[in-house]
């Protein structure tokens, strides 16, 4: 079998990693710049801290803050328009997923414009040429947006999550700075570090599993585990830090092996209720560990011991609840809602959601065989 793994040209991390935006747009002569974000972190001074930076070395850029938190095609389209009307030669994303996505898409349009509808970018698009350059600077650590060839767009037409996977997409520099992170709500650093932790959790033991994202994957989930608790609530420097480099190194697993029915069914509630796309991952993953445990229950006892259990002698079963148990008990710490009810979901909805759930280009990654029966006896046990 070949294996193929696609990461960012160059990488840089460490607090004040953000001073080395203006020496990589000089380097690479870019000239006129679109910087992709949002009015929350525009109005927090979290994108201050990157444009002082621009600033200082008075780059020429200007400013898109239409993405909503789950970006759509119209947040894409009015961000192209800016981007064609201004010849922009670069996009700096400043941001979580959301903004991260939204630049990605962009920025694949800006240079295929046959794609300017959107929508035909679902899926594994035909792309012919690279992306825009993109320069990634998250925000939340969660997503790793800044490492994969993923990005997600929400089509409100067809009421849909479009999983768009393109090499052509991948930012070609990402910078990883803690500071951009430390001041995110102990809501939004829960969410994004449990969806982090799904990223290593499913890519560990999805079909596409293999050594070298094994490391990546392995490594990710005993970081977050043993370190979400303090960086979400108790804003703890060091763990901040942990947390954020361990998203990045989950990316660059996930990103070269797939993920699997967490992800689906999250993209489903995500496309009809806008639901917070870590809260649906951490919500479903203990139940779907549950499910996919009966399959690859070795590989639990793996997880188990990166998380620090005592995993010695213990049964299939016992190695699966042990893992399943020890997830579900952290997203409880990280106060994340833990049923489908509490979160509004109508009950009377769960077969639609199943059905696209079925149909989500993550479901076929997934370890275990899945009908549309067995999602929605998953969807109904997580209900209440």
């Amino acid at each position: 079998m070949i294996n193929r793994i696609i990461l960012n040209e160059t990488s840089y991390f460490g607090r004040g990693a953000r001073e080395k935006l203006t020496e990589e747009i000089e380097t690479r002569q870019f000239e006129k710049i679109l910087v992709v974000t949002d009015k929350s972190l525009l109005e927090t001074g979290t994108v201050a801290l990157v444009t002082k930076e621009l600033d200082k070395k008075k780059v020429d850029y200007l400013i898109f803050d239409g993405v909503k938190p789950n970006p759509s095609v119209k947040n894409v389209q009015d961000g192209l328009k800016i981007a064609q009307e201004n010849k922009v030669d670069c996009i700096v994303a400043v941001g979580g997923g959301s903004s991260i996505d939204t630049a990605k898409a962009i920025a694949v349009i800006m240079t295929n414009p046959e794609f300017s509808d959107v929508v035909s970018l679902d899926g594994t698009a035909t792309t012919k040429h690279k992306a825009l350059p993109l320069i990634a600077l998250p925000t939340t650590a969660g997503t790793a947006a800044e490492v994969t060839i993923n990005y997600v767009i929400t089509d409100e037409v067809r009421t849909k999550k479009m999983v768009c996977v393109d090499v052509h997409d991948i930012p070609v520099v990402a910078i990883i700075d803690p500071d951009l992170m430390q001041g995110m709500p102990q809501k939004i650093a829960a969410s994004t570090g449990m969806d982090a932790l799904t990223h290593a959790m499913e890519g560990y033991i999805t079909k596409a599993a293999w050594l070298i994202p094994d490391m990546f994957h392995i490594n990710a989930m005993a970081l977050i585990y043993k370190n979400l608790e303090k960086a979400a609530n108790e804003k703890d420097p060091k763990a901040v830090e942990k947390v954020g480099y361990a998203q990045y190194i989950a990316g660059m697993g996930f990103s070269n092996v797939g993920l699997g029915i967490v992800h689906s069914m999250a993209h489903s509630l995500g496309a009809y209720f806008d639901t917070p796309h870590g809260v649906a991952n951490a919500l479903l993953l203990p139940h779907v560990l549950k499910f996919n445990g009966k399959v690859c229950p070795e590989l639990f006892r793996n997880m188990g011991n990166a998380f620090g259990l005592d995993m010695a002698n213990t049964t299939d079963e016992e190695a699966v609840d042990k893992v399943v148990k020890a997830v579900k008990e952290l997203s409880v710490k990280l106060h994340i809602p833990q049923t489908l009810k509490e979160i509004g979901i109508p009950k009377e909805m769960l077969p639609t959601l199943a059905e696209q759930a079925l149909h989500d280009v993550c479901t076929p990654g997934n370890p275990r065989e899945v009908t549309k029966d067995e999602i929605l006896a998953i969807y109904q046990e997580a209900y209440e």
